[in-house]
Protein backbone atom coordinates (compact mmCIF):
# COMPACT_ATOMS: atom_id res chain seq x y z
CA UNK A 1 0.00 0.00 0.00
CA UNK A 2 0.98 3.56 -0.82
CA UNK A 3 1.85 6.26 2.20
CA UNK A 4 2.39 9.97 2.22
CA UNK A 5 5.68 11.10 4.88
CA UNK A 6 5.99 15.00 4.93
CA UNK A 7 8.48 17.04 5.78
CA UNK A 8 9.27 20.54 6.33
CA UNK A 9 12.05 22.48 4.70
CA UNK A 10 13.10 26.18 4.51
CA UNK A 11 14.66 27.04 1.24
CA UNK A 12 16.93 29.94 0.48
CA UNK A 13 16.05 33.18 -1.23
CA UNK A 14 16.95 32.27 -4.30
CA UNK A 15 15.51 28.62 -4.02
CA UNK A 16 12.14 30.57 -3.17
CA UNK A 17 12.59 32.87 -6.00
CA UNK A 18 12.94 29.16 -8.25
CA UNK A 19 9.93 27.62 -6.56
CA UNK A 20 7.78 30.76 -6.92
CA UNK A 21 8.73 30.46 -10.60
CA UNK A 22 8.04 27.05 -11.01
CA UNK A 23 4.56 27.69 -9.11
CA UNK A 24 3.57 29.95 -10.91
CA UNK A 25 4.48 27.84 -15.03
CA UNK A 26 2.67 25.04 -13.17
CA UNK A 27 -0.68 26.91 -12.05
CA UNK A 28 -0.14 28.88 -15.84
CA UNK A 29 0.15 25.56 -17.63
CA UNK A 30 -3.11 24.14 -15.30
CA UNK A 31 -4.90 27.07 -16.10
CA UNK A 32 -4.29 27.19 -19.86
CA UNK A 33 -5.10 23.43 -20.48
CA UNK A 34 -8.21 24.03 -18.00
CA UNK A 35 -9.56 26.98 -20.93
CA UNK A 36 -8.88 24.19 -23.62
CA UNK A 37 -10.97 22.09 -22.13
CA UNK A 38 -13.71 24.50 -21.08
CA UNK A 39 -13.60 25.36 -25.44
CA UNK A 40 -13.64 22.07 -26.43
CA UNK A 41 -16.89 20.05 -26.97
CA UNK A 42 -14.97 16.75 -26.83
CA UNK A 43 -12.27 16.20 -23.54
CA UNK A 44 -8.61 16.48 -25.65
CA UNK A 45 -6.12 13.99 -24.39
CA UNK A 46 -3.37 14.44 -21.84
CA UNK A 47 -0.83 14.39 -24.79
CA UNK A 48 -2.77 16.83 -26.92
CA UNK A 49 -3.03 18.80 -23.80
CA UNK A 50 0.86 18.98 -23.29
CA UNK A 51 1.73 19.76 -26.97
CA UNK A 52 -0.79 22.60 -26.70
CA UNK A 53 0.17 24.09 -23.34
CA UNK A 54 4.07 23.10 -22.69
CA UNK A 55 5.56 22.01 -26.09
CA UNK A 56 4.35 24.58 -28.48
CA UNK A 57 3.61 27.23 -25.95
CA UNK A 58 7.54 27.28 -25.41
CA UNK A 59 7.88 28.19 -28.39
CA UNK A 60 5.64 31.92 -28.22
CA UNK A 61 7.12 35.11 -26.99
CA UNK A 62 4.12 35.06 -24.48
CA UNK A 63 5.01 31.55 -23.00
CA UNK A 64 8.61 30.96 -23.81
CA UNK A 65 10.04 31.57 -19.72
CA UNK A 66 7.88 27.66 -19.35
CA UNK A 67 11.39 26.72 -20.40
CA UNK A 68 12.93 28.36 -17.19
CA UNK A 69 11.29 25.14 -15.18
CA UNK A 70 11.52 21.12 -15.10
CA UNK A 71 9.28 19.74 -17.61
CA UNK A 72 7.97 17.32 -15.62
CA UNK A 73 5.93 19.12 -12.90
CA UNK A 74 4.47 20.82 -16.17
CA UNK A 75 3.59 16.96 -17.61
CA UNK A 76 2.81 16.20 -14.00
CA UNK A 77 0.11 19.53 -13.67
CA UNK A 78 -1.80 18.20 -17.29
CA UNK A 79 -1.83 14.76 -15.88
CA UNK A 80 -3.58 16.17 -12.93
CA UNK A 81 -5.97 17.72 -14.54
CA UNK A 82 -6.74 14.74 -16.75
CA UNK A 83 -7.41 13.11 -12.94
CA UNK A 84 -9.50 15.92 -11.69
CA UNK A 85 -12.04 15.76 -15.04
CA UNK A 86 -12.00 11.72 -14.49
CA UNK A 87 -13.03 12.18 -11.08
CA UNK A 88 -15.44 14.90 -12.02
CA UNK A 89 -17.54 12.51 -15.08
CA UNK A 90 -17.19 9.31 -12.27
CA UNK A 91 -19.04 11.15 -9.65
CA UNK A 92 -21.75 12.34 -12.03
CA UNK A 93 -22.82 8.81 -13.58
CA UNK A 94 -22.49 7.69 -9.88
CA UNK A 95 -19.18 5.34 -10.38
CA UNK A 96 -17.34 7.38 -7.82
CA UNK A 97 -18.12 6.72 -3.92
CA UNK A 98 -18.88 9.55 -1.68
CA UNK A 99 -19.71 13.58 -1.51
CA UNK A 100 -20.43 14.61 -5.52
CA UNK A 101 -17.04 16.53 -7.01
CA UNK A 102 -17.02 19.34 -8.90
CA UNK A 103 -15.93 20.49 -12.17
CA UNK A 104 -11.90 21.40 -12.30
CA UNK A 105 -11.42 25.32 -11.18
CA UNK A 106 -8.76 27.59 -12.56
CA UNK A 107 -5.83 28.33 -9.84
CA UNK A 108 -5.16 31.41 -8.04
CA UNK A 109 -2.08 32.95 -6.76
CA UNK A 110 -3.21 33.31 -3.40
CA UNK A 111 -3.80 30.23 -2.95
CA UNK A 112 -2.04 26.86 -1.73
CA UNK A 113 0.88 26.19 -4.40
CA UNK A 114 2.22 22.90 -5.28
CA UNK A 115 4.45 21.10 -7.71
CA UNK A 116 4.94 17.55 -8.24
CA UNK A 117 8.20 15.79 -9.44
CA UNK A 118 8.28 12.14 -10.47
CA UNK A 119 11.29 9.83 -10.90
CA UNK A 120 14.00 11.78 -13.20
CA UNK A 121 13.32 15.23 -11.80
CA UNK A 122 14.46 14.49 -8.24
CA UNK A 123 16.74 12.70 -6.25
CA UNK A 124 17.99 12.11 -2.60
CA UNK A 125 21.59 12.32 -1.75
CA UNK A 126 21.82 11.89 1.86
CA UNK A 127 20.31 13.95 4.04
CA UNK A 128 19.21 16.50 0.78
CA UNK A 129 17.23 16.18 -2.16
CA UNK A 130 17.88 17.25 -5.43
CA UNK A 131 14.92 19.08 -7.69
CA UNK A 132 15.18 19.78 -11.11
CA UNK A 133 16.39 23.02 -11.77
CA UNK A 134 15.74 24.10 -8.10
CA UNK A 135 18.89 22.60 -6.40
CA UNK A 136 19.53 20.62 -3.26
CA UNK A 137 17.32 21.37 -0.56
CA UNK A 138 17.92 19.87 2.96
CA UNK A 139 14.23 19.07 4.74
CA UNK A 140 13.93 18.55 8.46
CA UNK A 141 13.68 14.51 8.80
CA UNK A 142 11.86 13.24 11.55
CA UNK A 143 11.76 10.01 10.52
CA UNK A 144 13.27 7.51 7.97
CA UNK A 145 11.38 6.70 5.07
CA UNK A 146 10.79 3.53 4.79
CA UNK A 147 11.65 2.89 1.07
CA UNK A 148 12.23 5.09 -2.14
CA UNK A 149 9.69 7.37 -2.74
CA UNK A 150 8.09 7.06 -6.50
CA UNK A 151 7.49 10.60 -6.66
CA UNK A 152 7.97 14.01 -4.54
CA UNK A 153 5.82 17.03 -4.40
CA UNK A 154 6.93 20.45 -3.38
CA UNK A 155 3.92 22.24 -1.24
CA UNK A 156 3.72 25.85 -0.18
CA UNK A 157 0.92 26.75 1.70
CA UNK A 158 -1.25 29.79 2.21
CA UNK A 159 1.19 30.53 5.71
CA UNK A 160 4.22 30.33 3.11
CA UNK A 161 5.72 27.78 4.63
CA UNK A 162 7.27 24.97 2.18
CA UNK A 163 6.50 20.96 2.77
CA UNK A 164 8.49 18.09 0.57
CA UNK A 165 5.67 14.92 0.49
CA UNK A 166 6.72 11.94 -0.72
CA UNK A 167 4.89 8.76 -1.64
CA UNK A 168 6.27 5.49 -0.69
CA UNK A 169 5.27 2.06 -0.28
CA UNK A 170 4.80 -0.22 2.94
CA UNK A 171 4.17 -3.09 3.93
CA UNK A 172 1.25 -3.92 6.51
CA UNK A 173 2.02 -4.29 9.93
CA UNK A 174 1.05 -8.10 11.70
CA UNK A 175 0.78 -6.65 15.05
CA UNK A 176 -1.86 -8.51 18.21
CA UNK A 177 -4.46 -6.37 19.76
CA UNK A 178 -5.55 -6.32 23.00
CA UNK A 179 -9.11 -5.53 22.74
CA UNK A 180 -11.47 -7.52 20.37
CA UNK A 181 -13.91 -4.76 19.61
CA UNK A 182 -14.52 -0.88 20.46
CA UNK A 183 -17.27 1.18 19.29
CA UNK A 184 -16.81 5.28 19.17
CA UNK A 185 -19.73 8.19 19.68
CA UNK A 186 -18.56 11.44 18.30
CA UNK A 187 -19.53 14.56 19.70
CA UNK A 188 -18.80 18.03 20.36
CA UNK A 189 -18.41 18.73 23.78
CA UNK A 190 -16.68 15.68 24.43
CA UNK A 191 -14.82 14.15 20.78
CA UNK A 192 -15.07 10.34 21.46
CA UNK A 193 -16.64 8.18 23.77
CA UNK A 194 -15.57 5.08 23.68
CA UNK A 195 -18.02 1.80 24.60
CA UNK A 196 -15.57 0.52 26.95
CA UNK A 197 -15.88 3.89 29.30
CA UNK A 198 -13.00 6.01 27.93
CA UNK A 199 -13.53 9.52 26.73
CA UNK A 200 -11.70 11.80 24.58
CA UNK A 201 -11.34 15.50 24.52
CA UNK A 202 -10.87 17.53 21.84
CA UNK A 203 -8.47 20.61 22.29
CA UNK A 204 -9.58 24.23 23.03
CA UNK A 205 -9.71 26.15 19.72
CA UNK A 206 -12.20 28.90 20.87
CA UNK A 207 -9.14 31.83 21.61
CA UNK A 208 -7.74 31.03 18.09
CA UNK A 209 -11.46 31.16 16.30
CA UNK A 210 -11.94 34.66 17.73
CA UNK A 211 -8.90 35.83 16.98
CA UNK A 212 -9.72 34.74 13.55
CA UNK A 213 -12.87 36.25 13.14
CA UNK A 214 -11.77 39.62 14.85
CA UNK A 215 -8.65 39.45 11.77
CA UNK A 216 -11.47 38.54 9.02
CA UNK A 217 -13.74 41.40 10.44
CA UNK A 218 -10.58 43.35 9.73
CA UNK A 219 -9.79 42.07 6.02
CA UNK A 220 -12.97 42.81 4.78
CA UNK A 221 -12.30 46.76 5.35
CA UNK A 222 -9.06 47.11 3.88
CA UNK A 223 -8.40 48.04 0.24
CA UNK A 224 -7.30 44.75 -2.13
CA UNK A 225 -4.27 44.69 -3.36
CA UNK A 226 -3.02 46.54 -0.31
CA UNK A 227 0.27 45.57 1.56
CA UNK A 228 -1.74 45.57 4.78
CA UNK A 229 -4.36 43.54 3.31
CA UNK A 230 -1.48 41.12 2.21
CA UNK A 231 -0.21 41.53 6.27
CA UNK A 232 -3.33 40.58 7.59
CA UNK A 233 -4.14 37.40 5.20
CA UNK A 234 -0.84 35.43 5.92
CA UNK A 235 -1.56 36.62 10.39
CA UNK A 236 -5.06 34.91 9.21
CA UNK A 237 -3.22 32.04 7.17
CA UNK A 238 -0.95 31.32 10.08
CA UNK A 239 -4.40 30.78 12.85
CA UNK A 240 -5.98 28.54 10.38
CA UNK A 241 -2.54 26.67 10.19
CA UNK A 242 -2.11 26.47 14.15
CA UNK A 243 -5.41 25.45 14.25
CA UNK A 244 -5.24 22.50 12.08
CA UNK A 245 -1.72 21.57 13.21
CA UNK A 246 -2.76 20.98 16.64
CA UNK A 247 -6.24 18.48 15.85
CA UNK A 248 -3.96 16.95 13.06
CA UNK A 249 -1.76 15.83 16.21
CA UNK A 250 -4.58 15.57 18.37
CA UNK A 251 -6.31 13.17 15.72
CA UNK A 252 -3.29 11.44 15.09
CA UNK A 253 -2.60 10.44 18.65
CA UNK A 254 -6.25 9.33 19.17
CA UNK A 255 -6.92 7.05 16.01
CA UNK A 256 -2.62 5.46 16.63
CA UNK A 257 -3.92 4.57 20.06
CA UNK A 258 -7.28 3.28 19.01
CA UNK A 259 -6.19 1.39 16.32
CA UNK A 260 -3.19 -0.20 17.86
CA UNK A 261 -4.74 -1.35 20.94
CA UNK A 262 -8.15 -2.96 19.11
CA UNK A 263 -8.89 -5.62 16.14
CA UNK A 264 -12.76 -4.41 15.01
CA UNK A 265 -12.85 -0.63 15.23
CA UNK A 266 -16.80 0.84 14.22
CA UNK A 267 -17.73 4.21 13.51
CA UNK A 268 -21.48 5.73 12.95
CA UNK A 269 -21.98 7.58 9.57
CA UNK A 270 -22.66 10.79 10.54
CA UNK A 271 -24.32 13.28 8.18
CA UNK A 272 -21.84 16.06 8.62
CA UNK A 273 -22.40 17.70 5.73
CA UNK A 274 -26.22 18.20 6.95
CA UNK A 275 -25.09 19.12 10.48
CA UNK A 276 -23.49 21.39 8.87
CA UNK A 277 -26.02 23.73 8.28
CA UNK A 278 -27.39 24.26 11.63
CA UNK A 279 -25.92 27.89 11.69
CA UNK A 280 -25.04 27.83 15.59
CA UNK A 281 -23.10 24.63 15.01
CA UNK A 282 -21.73 25.02 11.64
CA UNK A 283 -18.75 26.27 12.64
CA UNK A 284 -17.90 23.97 15.95
CA UNK A 285 -18.75 21.28 13.88
CA UNK A 286 -16.00 22.17 11.32
CA UNK A 287 -13.66 22.45 13.76
CA UNK A 288 -13.70 19.13 15.36
CA UNK A 289 -12.43 17.22 11.98
CA UNK A 290 -14.66 14.18 12.53
CA UNK A 291 -14.02 13.06 8.95
CA UNK A 292 -10.24 13.83 9.27
CA UNK A 293 -10.60 10.86 12.05
CA UNK A 294 -12.59 8.75 10.43
CA UNK A 295 -9.46 8.96 7.79
CA UNK A 296 -6.84 8.28 9.78
CA UNK A 297 -8.62 5.61 11.68
CA UNK A 298 -9.49 3.72 8.22
CA UNK A 299 -5.97 4.34 6.88
CA UNK A 300 -4.16 3.20 10.14
CA UNK A 301 -6.37 0.30 10.33
CA UNK A 302 -5.39 -0.98 6.86
CA UNK A 303 -1.62 -0.59 7.79
CA UNK A 304 -2.12 -2.64 10.94
CA UNK A 305 -4.64 -5.48 9.41
CA UNK A 306 -7.73 -4.33 11.83
CA UNK A 307 -11.31 -4.16 10.93
CA UNK A 308 -12.76 -1.30 10.22
CA UNK A 309 -16.39 -0.85 9.94
CA UNK A 310 -18.79 2.15 9.29
CA UNK A 311 -22.36 1.47 10.64
CA UNK A 312 -25.29 3.19 8.38
CA UNK A 313 -27.34 6.16 11.05
CA UNK A 314 -30.19 4.28 9.71
CA UNK A 315 -29.65 1.09 11.08
CA UNK A 316 -28.36 2.55 14.46
CA UNK A 317 -31.69 4.34 14.49
CA UNK A 318 -33.36 1.13 14.26
CA UNK A 319 -31.65 -0.41 17.11
CA UNK A 320 -32.46 2.50 19.75
CA UNK A 321 -35.89 1.87 19.29
CA UNK A 322 -36.07 -1.68 19.99
CA UNK A 323 -32.95 -1.68 22.35
CA UNK A 324 -33.23 1.53 24.13
CA UNK A 325 -29.88 2.35 24.22
CA UNK A 326 -27.94 4.96 22.20
CA UNK A 327 -23.97 6.11 21.63
CA UNK A 328 -20.82 4.19 21.76
CA UNK A 329 -22.63 1.32 23.70
CA UNK A 330 -25.24 0.61 21.12
CA UNK A 331 -22.00 0.61 18.76
CA UNK A 332 -20.55 -2.05 20.01
CA UNK A 333 -23.78 -4.72 20.27
CA UNK A 334 -23.70 -3.70 16.87
CA UNK A 335 -20.48 -4.86 16.47
CA UNK A 336 -21.53 -8.13 18.83
CA UNK A 337 -24.39 -8.92 16.72
CA UNK A 338 -22.31 -8.88 13.36
CA UNK A 339 -19.87 -10.92 14.25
Amino acid sequence: MKARYQYRFYPTDQQQQLLAQLFGCVRVVWNDALAICKQSEKLPSNNDLQKLVITQAKKTDERSWLSDVSNIPLQQSVADLGVAYKNFFDSLKGKRKGKKVGSPKFKKKTQRQSARFRIGGFSIKGLEVYLAKIGNVKPIWTRQLPSAPSSVTVIKDCANRYFLSFVVEIEPIQSDAQNQSIGIDLGLKTFAVMSNGEKAISPDYSKKDRKIRKLQCKLARQQKGSKRREVTRLKIAKQHNQIADTRKDFLHKLSTKIVSENQTIVLEDLNVSGMVKNRRLARLISLQGWREFRVFCEAKSEKLNRDFRVISRWKLAKLVLAVGIVGARLICLFVQCCA
